[in-house]
């Protein structure tokens, strides 16, 4: 728990000071919708090959190595020069995150097996905790005054010790063993009770995505917020999603997994509605907590959905889950960036409504056909935390 809160905190400490990248890039919306590409571009690219290294070292073995890597790569875009660098370094950022992350997942299931505990929502919880914990980081250094590639740095080498020291006292697992060689492809066309599921959870991730890269940039320009100030939408909102997975699992046991998805759905449709309409920074601020709740727990109960179904294995079904989740990543950022380009950032923020409408309408497909899998469905999904 403590190395997945460890991990996002210096990405975390990137994300108040994008405003200040773009500024000194001078970049507009579109261009820098563009460049914020690189990050789940290079995560996409890395999906193909980390899951087999990450498989042949071990899991205890790739977050040691991944968090030097990381803790390198993070700091990188701060540093670019041009638009063209910027996008190359995210991209980099992008693989070393997606590389450590799936050796968390693999590490916090391995544990499960092993102790017969149940961690890995927990975990993910602190992740949150973690990225918000960064964001505030990066927003009061922003308010001291320290350029942004320095503070970043400056996160990253003060965290990566820590983190190697707590990752160092891991317990060691042995490397899994090959796959069936006659196991389906994860990439076959899915059935389209994974595709109602996927759909569901693009909505999610694009929402995720957007407060990453848009929140900053939306109370600057939509609502005139400072430099120290701005960083604070997306603390917010990781602080929200933090407390949702925190009790996600006990409003899933009394609601069930549709209900859950149903009313956190309803919250997050109202707090993008509530952003479009913001008059000032502290209803800004409401918004982006309501938002938090409302999406927290849905990439969650769409692993335990995708696994339940019998058409392949719950491993396969999951990764399919993670690239339509990445593709959300993928596609919400550059889409509210072209339309803030055009019209403005209020409704750039407002693409958001109609696609959590989609996942809100689609909340029936994560009905479970059988009991939770007892290996945990989260630790086949690379780079999506």
């Amino acid at each position: 728990m403590l190395v997945f809160f460890l991990q996002p905190i210096a990405f975390g400490s990137w994300l108040p000071r994008i405003p200040d990248v773009q500024q000194a890039l001078g970049l507009g919306p579109q261009g820098l919708a563009i460049a914020l590409l690189g990050l789940p571009c290079g995560t996409l690219l890395t999906l193909p090959f980390a899951g087999p290294l990450v498989g042949k070292i071990g899991p205890r073995m790739a977050i040691l190595a991944g968090f030097v890597l990381y803790s390198i790569a993070a700091s990188l875009p701060a540093f670019a020069m041009n638009p063209v660098m910027l996008f190359i370094a995210l991209m980099l950022a992008g693989s070393t995150i997606s590389f450590v992350e799936l050796g968390l997942n693999v590490q916090a299931d391995a544990v499960e097996k092993a102790t017969g505990s149940v961690i890995m929502t927990t975990s993910h919880g602190f992740w949150s905790v973690g990225i918000m914990v960064g964001s505030l980081i990066g927003s009061g250094l922003a308010a001291l005054g320290l350029e942004a590639k320095w503070a970043i740095l400056l996160v990253a080498l003060i965290v990566l010790p820590v983190a190697l020291i707590v990752s160092n006292a891991l317990p060691v697992f042995a490397p899994e063993a090959p796959k069936s060689e006659h196991q389906r492809s994860v990439w076959a066309f899915p059935s389209w009770a994974l595709l109602g599921i996927c759909f569901f959870v693009f909505g999610i991730t694009m929402t995720e995505g957007a407060m990453a890269d848009w929140s900053a940039i939306f109370l600057r320009d939509a609502l005139g917020a400072e430099s120290g100030i701005v960083g604070l939408g997306y603390s917010v909102f990781a602080m929200m999603v933090a407390a949702g997975r925190f009790g996600g699992d006990t409003l899933k046991k009394r609601f069930g997994a549709v209900n859950t998805a149903r009313i956190c759905g309803v919250l997050a449709v109202a707090g993008a509605a509530i952003l479009f309409i913001a008059p000032n920074t502290p209803s800004a601020l409401f918004g982006f907590a309501i938002i938090g709740l409302g999406v927290s727990v849905g990439f969650p109960l769409a692993v335990t959905a995708a696994a339940s179904l019998t058409d392949r294995t719950a491993s396969a079904n999951v990764a399919i889950l993670s690239f339509v989740a990445l593709l959300g990543f993928l596609v919400g950022p550059p889409v509210i960036g072209f339309v803030a380009e055009h019209f403005d950032m209020r409704l750039g923020i407002a693409c958001l409504v109609p696609v959590l409408l989609v996942s809100l309408l689609l909340t029936g497909r994560l009905a479970t056909k059988k009991p939770a899998p007892t290996a945990n469905p989260e630790a086949e999904v690379p780079g999506v935390l």
